[in-house]
């Protein structure tokens, strides 16, 4: 399950208010931090939050707080407040949770 030689996508919602770098850093997150130390589903949530001006990750499983994952990309009131990472077994996609019916 999220494998990183699979087809990764974003929805047009995480494309259109995300910037480049902000997306690519969730998958770094699963990738480089989430793999191997926590079981995951095929279903991440991860909330977004301003921690002093800067993006910062929640990482949410079973509706509580995981862990959180600082970044150096400014934050903006137009990201969404949350978004999810789904893992079809072929395809992986960011969206927010609205999108995938959650």
């Amino acid at each position: 399950m999220f494998d990183p030689n699979s087809s990764r996508f974003a929805s047009f919602s995480i494309v259109s208010t995300l910037p480049d770098q902000a997306i690519d850093n969730v998958w770094f997150i699963i990738d480089n931090d989430l793999q191997g130390v926590f079981q995951l589903s095929n279903l991440i949530q991860f909330n977004l939050v301003n921690s002093d001006g800067k993006l910062s990750y929640d990482f949410i499983q079973k509706n509580e707080l995981v862990a959180t994952f600082d970044s150096p990309f400014p934050y903006d009131n137009g990201y969404p407040k949350s978004l999810v990472v789904y893992d079809s077994g072929d395809r992986q996609i960011i969206a927010t949770p609205s999108e995938i019916n959650i």
